[in-house]
Parts: structure tokens; sequence; C-alpha cells
């Protein structure tokens, strides 16, 4: 068989085509640049009196103000949204769950005035006059996680890091934490480009925090350029939703073509730039191939799995590359060739429209 007999050179030409857009990131709707953070920043330090009153209600104040000062307020603790409702979980009552967390810092990256909207249409339910025995209405839960939130970061920035214990370093052992106001004070006031500072931390090894939020729109990057390939061809296919079920798959691939009834061609398309993570979306890949000989041996038609990858997470893996394209019978396309993938699968089947 010429794939086996050329199974090296196929991987070669395979890891050759890998590109490492790692430079480029989408932002996304929630992105803040660093105009937009600074403005969140000096909103909180107006607020403030440059952290010298460094209030529950005054951070509060600023937030109403500009939303995105939730997340200047996350940088100063240097926490993911997570951590900061973990926090926040041992000194509150309110439910602040991981994924709550991760929303409600999404929703004030998004929106300038999230939290005042919020603010305003509650303030404006108080107001009305109430009803004989009507209850008081209560406040939303947004709005009590924000306040618990911010209670949180006030009591830690406030008090500061702890005394050092050999061996073990505490989070707020940061120069603009370590004692408490004094040291937001000092970094506010002093020759320290403090916002910038700040706006790095956010971002995350510059980047990385950002990164880990974009990580889906970076796989829908390569989904696009499908679509958009099937769709200049007229060809009939199905796009799956993110963690949808389809009936008679285990795992639901992310095209099915012409549909999941009767797929001739299942395509899945992953890019990583993370040789760990490329393992495992090799693994998903794989678990497709054998979903399909499941299904060939019970009588149902057999029809072709098809790899859209990209990223030098790939690259690492020679032996993943191998058993890739042997799983699949080489078709195993990149962006630089994913223009032959109609032409080189079943897809060209299905073509409704002549492509150029």
């Amino acid at each position: 068989m010429e794939l086996q007999e050329r199974l090296e050179e196929m991987v070669d030409a395979t890891f050759a085509d890998l590109s490492s857009e790692f430079l480029l990131m989408p932002t996304g709707s929630a992105f803040i640049k660093y105009f937009n953070f600074r403005s969140a920043y000096e909103t909180l330090k107006r607020h403030t009196n440059a952290f010298m009153e460094f209030s529950e209600s005054k951070v509060y104040a600023a937030i109403i103000e500009d939303s995105r000062t939730f997340c200047v307020v996350r940088a100063m603790l240097g926490m993911t949204p997570p951590e900061w409702a973990e926090l926040a979980r041992g000194r509150s009552d309110v439910d602040i769950d991981q994924g709550a967390a991760r929303v409600l810092d999404r929703q004030c990256r998004e929106k300038t005035d999230f939290v005042r909207e919020k603010e305003e249409r509650f303030q404006a339910r108080l107001a009305r006059p109430q009803q004989n025995g009507a209850r008081v209405p209560e406040r939303p839960l947004s709005l009590a996680r924000v306040e618990a939130l911010v209670n949180v970061a006030v009591h830690y920035l406030s008090e500061g890091a702890p005394p050092e214990i050999d061996g073990i370093i505490h989070r707020l052992d940061k120069f603009d934490t370590k004692e408490g106001l004094a040291s937001l004070c000092h970094a506010a006031n002093e020759d320290v480009p403090y916002p910038v500072l700040l706006y790095e931390r956010y971002l995350g090894r510059p980047f990385a925090a950002h990164r880990d939020a974009v990580s889906e729109l970076v796989g829908e990057v390569m989904e696009k350029a499908i679509e958009d390939k099937l769709r200049s061809a007229g060809v009939s296919y199905r796009k799956t939703n993110r963690a949808e079920r389809i009936p008679g798959f285990g795992q639901a691939p992310d095209f099915c073509i012409p549909d999941e009834e009767a797929p001739a061609v299942v395509i899945e398309a992953k890019i990583t730039n993370d040789d760990g993570t490329a393992r495992d979306k090799v693994a998903r890949i794989k678990v497709l191939a054998s979903q399909r000989d499941e299904h060939v041996a019970s009588g149902r038609p057999t029809y072709e799995v098809v790899a859209c990858i990209d990223g030098r997470g790939f690259r690492e893996r020679r032996e993943d590359m191998r058993q890739l394209l042997l799983r699949l019978n080489g078709k195993v396309f990149t962006t630089a060739t994913i223009d032959r993938i109609i032409s080189h699968t079943r897809i060209h089947e299905f073509v409704a429209r002549p492509t150029r």
C-alpha cells in the first residue's frame, strides 16, 4: 500500500504544511484594549482617592460607572475568575461557582454599563409602589455576586500578605499588595507605571489569560475555513454545536456530510500550539475512526473520517501523526492544503456548483 510505503514522507509533508500562528490571536468581543483598561483604572483611582479610601462602597461605585473596573480589581488580586470566586465563597453566603464567575467577568468586559444597567433596573423596581403584602424585590443574583467579590477583594487587598513562611509564598506577596493599602498607594502615586503592570498581569504571562479565554475561537478559524469551502461548492453539510450529542455517535464530529443520518464524510477540525493538547486532539480524532469501524461492523455504510489540523503542537508528535495518517487513510489536511479537501475526499460527490 502506497501510504504505508511512503508513510515517513507523508509525515514530513504534513509537518511542513503546519503553520504556527501563535503570534496572532482573535480578540473576541470581550477583549479589553489597554486604552479602555487604563480608563477603568483611572475610574477606580478617582473613586477611591488614589486608593487611600479603598472601601467596598467606593469600589462598587467605580464598577457601576465602568464595569471593566471589575477586571482591574481582579488584576490587582492577580487571580483568575474561578480563584476569585473560591476566595469569596469562604467569606460570603452568595452562591458563586466557577462558571458564574467566568460569565460575570466576561459580561463586565463586554459591556461597560453592565453593572449600572442591572443596578438601575433594580432601583426602579424598588421605587415602585408596593401592593399590600407584596414582597420587596430581591436583589438580582448577578449584583449580589459582584458585591460579594468586591467585598472579599477589598478585604484581602487592604489586609495584604501575611508574614512569610519558609518554603511558601503568598499570592498577595506582590509589590502592589504586600503591605495592603500602603502598597497600593505607593504603586499608584510613585513613579511606577501601575496601570501598565496591571494590564500585563490581566493578560497574564503576556496574553496567556486571554489566549485561554479565546481558545475556542482559535479552533473556529479552521471550522470557518471548512465551511467556506463547503458553501462555495454548494455541498450539503451538518455542522454540530459544541458538546452536542448526535444519536449513533458517542463522540460527535464537527461536520457531517451530507448529514448525520447517512454520512459519507465526517470532519474533525483541530488547531493547537501545545504538544500535550495535540496528543489529546489526536486521540479524539482516532476515536472517530474507531466509531466508524464499529458502525461498519454493525452493518452501516462506511464513511470517511477527515482531519483538518494546524499548529506547531502537532509537529512535536511524529508517532501520533503516523497513526493518524494510517487510521484516516491519509485524509489529513492543514491550512496549507485545505483547498484540496473537496477533490481528495468523497465530498466531491456532493458538489452542487463548480469551484474555481
